[in-house]
């Protein structure tokens, strides 16, 4: 009996001290975070998993005009995003990024995030963003996923719900096909989006952060409330498209981004 009541009581106590050594703070929002998954190996998975999707499917030339746009934004924004976070002691949160921005021929409404900057678009999304202030509301959305950690989050709640607590290499060695179907789940890559996503708790931050840092960039932070609009527009009375999948509703994020405009045009910096 007394050795049945230590394992029933050692997975919480392993849980709970895993929390205790895993917690952190978010950049700007200061919320505390629980991300134990270490950030090198989740890293290596996104690159491995990035140039699996592209294998699979073809990104645009560099000669489209819109990759030049996505590459022109995101290029603009990360190192507006990086040179804050090294002038405020957060530099090593982006010390592993590799950036890098695609696009792919797909007409779902979607764009991704996976560690180390590797983001794409897809062209279904061109039709809402219409402008290069459009694609920084979503590229600074996607950017602050990545920079707020906020996949390693995820994926630290969903590895201990499914696996236990574990570590992610011994996650891959016991459980491969699981720990990847996560992975993949937690980033919104293909067939998986919507399985996991990001909670909206997530979605809020990502977009108050993601206004931000398009403001660092020089982008006018109030194009979120306009973008929304137009993505509200497309999808009334239709099925969400992906990008909205289990986040929330476009009607929510135009009165909290509206809100949110006096405080993120405190970091406009006009380029």
């Amino acid at each position: 009996m007394k050795n049945q009541r230590i394992h029933s009581i050692l997975p919480i106590f392993l849980s709970v001290m895993l929390f205790l050594s895993s917690c952190g703070t978010v950049p700007l929002t200061g919320r505390r975070q629980m991300a134990f998954v270490p950030e090198g190996m989740l890293v290596n998975m996104a690159l491995t998993n990035y140039q699996e999707f592209m294998s699979q499917n073809p990104p645009l030339p560099a000669s489209d005009q819109r990759v030049q746009a996505v590459r022109r934004v995101g290029n603009r924004i990360s190192q507006a995003v990086n040179q804050y976070l090294t002038d405020n002691g957060e530099g090593s949160r982006v010390n592993d990024f590799q950036w890098e921005f695609n696009v792919v021929q797909d007409e779902s409404v979607n764009a991704w995030a996976m560690p180390g900057g590797k983001i794409m678009f897809y062209t279904g999304i061109f039709p809402v963003t219409q402008n290069d202030e459009g694609i920084a509301v979503v590229m600074a959305h996607e950017i602050a996923h990545a920079v707020a950690r906020h996949g390693n989050e995820r994926m630290s709640q969903q590895l201990l719900l499914t696996l236990g607590a574990v570590g992610l290499d011994v996650a891959m060695r016991d459980n491969p096909e699981a720990t990847r179907n996560i992975f993949l789940a937690t980033y919104g890559v293909g067939g998986q989006l919507g399985s996991l996503a990001y909670s909206r708790k997530h979605e809020y931050e990502a977009d108050q952060l993601g206004m931000i840092f398009m403001a660092m960039a020089g982008y006018h932070p109030a194009a979120t409330v306009t973008f929304w609009e137009r993505m509200q527009a497309s999808s009334s009375g239709v099925e969400p498209p992906q990008f909205l999948s289990t986040h929330p509703s476009s009607a929510a994020r135009i009165r909290a981004a509206r809100e949110f405009v006096p405080e993120a045009n405190k970091y406009f910096k006009p380029q």
